[in-house]
């Protein structure tokens, strides 16, 4: 069962939901939800992570109910029209997520998946401060690339190679403003696999762009609990 939270930017109120684990927590996650905001799929995630020691906040894009996964296209190309704006809304729950007692003192770290990936990685660009940052499906382009030396958390992107949304030219324009700015990451691409291929929902979504793929999902979640125990000093598959 997730609480909620109740944060703000720019005047609009918003709400986090939070899930907590049943042991001290070994890290705090702040989870953006992809372009639908929180849905079933993103309290999942939480809840998974939940289980395995993490303690987590799904962010809130824009503050109101998402009617449908349509109704979220206009909604998103509001709030990113402007990516200063766009930024602040994602360090607002950044911000929010360090305010919550139980996460004062803990490793900080950003996840996100499609719009959330993006945003998990406008946040590094952002210099905020993270310990790790790990983008699933998100698209890699900026108006805002990262100045030299601005990003702070080692960064995991995983990322379907049959993506149409984010095409090869994309990748390589990644890779080297992450290079330019002296980023530490890592890159996992998965040959023949669209957007979207974390949820299983994508399939009825009724788009060429988009579909889900089972191999793919176990092989990112891997890579990212294994990321989690680099960044924090454990084995993950030890416990």
């Amino acid at each position: 069962m997730l609480e909620t939270i109740a944060y703000s930017h720019a005047g609009q109120d918003l709400t986090g939901h939070l899930a907590r684990p049943e042991q001290d927590a070994r890290a705090a996650v702040v989870l953006f939800p992809t372009i639908a905001n929180v849905n079933a799929a993103m309290e999942r995630r939480a809840a998974m992570l939940a289980d395995l020691g993490y303690f987590v906040l799904i962010a809130d894009f824009y503050g109101e109910h998402v009617a449908s996964f349509e109704a979220s296209f206009p909604l998103a190309e509001k709030l990113r029209a402007d990516n200063g704006h766009y930024r602040a809304r994602i360090a607002a729950a950044i911000a929010a997520l360090r305010a919550v007692p139980e996460a004062a003192g803990l490793p900080l770290i950003g996840i996100g998946y499609c719009m959330g990936g993006q945003a998990v990685l406008e946040a590094a660009r952002d210099g905020q401060d993270l310990l790790g940052a790990v983008s699933f499906h998100g698209t890699l382009s900026t108006i805002n690339p990262a100045e030299p030396g601005a990003i702070k958390p080692r960064i995991l992107v995983c990322h379907g190679d049959a993506d149409p949304l984010v095409p090869r030219e994309q990748v390589i324009g990644f890779w080297e403003e992450m290079d330019r700015a002296g980023a530490n990451w890592h890159f996992h691409a998965y040959s023949g696999v669209r957007h979207g291929f974390t949820d299983p929902g994508s399939d009825e979504r009724g788009m060429a762009a988009i579909g889900y793929d089972a191999s793919a999902d176990r092989q990112s979640w891997a890579a990212m609990l294994a990321f989690f125990g680099e960044i924090l000093g454990f084995d993950e598959a030890r416990g």
